[in-house]
């Protein structure tokens, strides 16, 4: 690949300015190391009839000005203006396709069975990486080369790139080596968006997605991978994470949440105690997915039964405040106890 030039990099599109689309590439901290010195990353971007964001989302990676960038484009034989939008920034990738595939993950394997990087990432076409990101984790990983990951936070963006809330960090219950398929999936949170993974744990574990799951093969992944090696958490924001009407996450809410029992049926080491840990994990997971379900319904019937749901899984959400707001929005009545509750603290407040 050449070196990245902001003057010879495609202008963006009229109106599009900030990151990603300002010209010249982002100028990464000064630092101690040289630049031969710093870890090849690949990241792979997986896309299908994605247009409309994937221009931001390869901006977003060029852009890194990270000098020892591997960037694979597997287009799935997109019928927009996908391709015409590769072939511009075609110089400076290692290699890209637009072709006919098997989903996500397939896409995904093909782009990680090329990679030489010593981390390995994969970014969707609908989200993107903030500025410095790369160079952020690769010297997180510098700093602990064991590490099977570098995991940094995010922060949900809307379809018009605005953020949506406050960043999401990443948590663990304690100190990898662990096995997450045991563990409450409440107490850890590894954004697949800000992961970049060790190729060399990646190699022993299996440097591939499940293709026969369609939500949850990063999870799936994850829980053979976390048992690899120690796990590098960043504070700092690294990518973000696009809701928009067509993404997984929310036109199939649960879907998303159902699938988990088969990645963790994936997992067959630690015994008959451990099975039926993860049978239990299984059920709070799928339980997770009626909840937030209930929080986004309409109707108040579906709120009333994805609550059931929910609760018939986990009775721990009996005594949760969430889950009686849910109930009171459901009953019509969360306005008004809302309103009282801020009464009453206004009047509790001194002065």
């Amino acid at each position: 690949m050449p070196a990245l030039d902001g003057q010879h990099l495609p202008s963006p599109p009229p109106g599009r300015a900030g990151w990603p689309w300002d010209a010249t590439p982002a100028a990464p901290p000064a630092g101690p190391e040289r630049a031969e010195d710093l870890p090849r990353i690949t990241v792979v971007t997986p896309s299908l009839d994605q247009g409309r964001f994937l221009e931001e989302a390869i901006r977003s990676v060029l852009l890194q000005g990270y000098p020892n960038l591997e960037y694979i484009v597997i287009d799935g034989g997109s019928t927009d203006d996908s391709v015409p939008i590769i072939r511009r920034y075609e110089p400076w990738l290692a290699y890209w396709v637009s072709e006919r595939d098997r989903g996500q993950s397939h896409a995904i394997n093909k782009g990680w069975a090329r990679a030489t990087g010593d981390l390995v990432a994969y970014l969707n076409s609908d989200d993107t990486y903030r500025p410095g990101a790369l160079l952020r984790a690769a010297r997180a990983w510098m700093q602990r080369r064991e590490a099977a990951m570098v995991v940094g936070a995010i922060v949900s963006t809307d379809e018009r790139s605005g953020a949506t809330g406050a960043p999401s960090l990443p948590r663990l219950p304690g100190p990898a080596p662990l096995d997450l398929s045991v563990v409450d999936p409440e107490q850890w949170r590894l954004p697949q968006q800000s992961s970049f993974w060790s190729r060399a744990a990646l190699d022993r574990v299996g440097r591939h997605l499940r293709e026969d799951l369609h939500y949850t093969m990063d999870r799936e992944l994850l829980y053979r991978l976390c048992r690899e090696g120690p796990v590098v958490l960043v504070d700092d924001v690294l990518a973000t994470y696009r809701f928009h009407d067509a993404s997984k996450s929310v036109r199939a809410i649960l879907a998303f949440y159902g699938e988990d029992p088969r990645a963790l049926a994936c997992c067959t080491w630690g015994g008959e105690a451990a099975r039926r840990r993860r049978n239990q994990v299984a059920r709070w997971r799928v339980a997770q997915g009626h909840l937030k379900y209930a929080g986004t319904a309409a109707h108040p019937l579906e709120k009333l039964r994805h609550l059931f749901a929910a609760a018939s899984r986990r009775k721990a959400y009996l005594g949760r405040a969430q889950f009686y707001g849910i109930a009171l929005d459901a009953l019509g009545l969360g306005s008004s106890v809302r309103a009282a509750r801020d009464l009453l603290r206004a009047r509790r407040a001194p002065g």
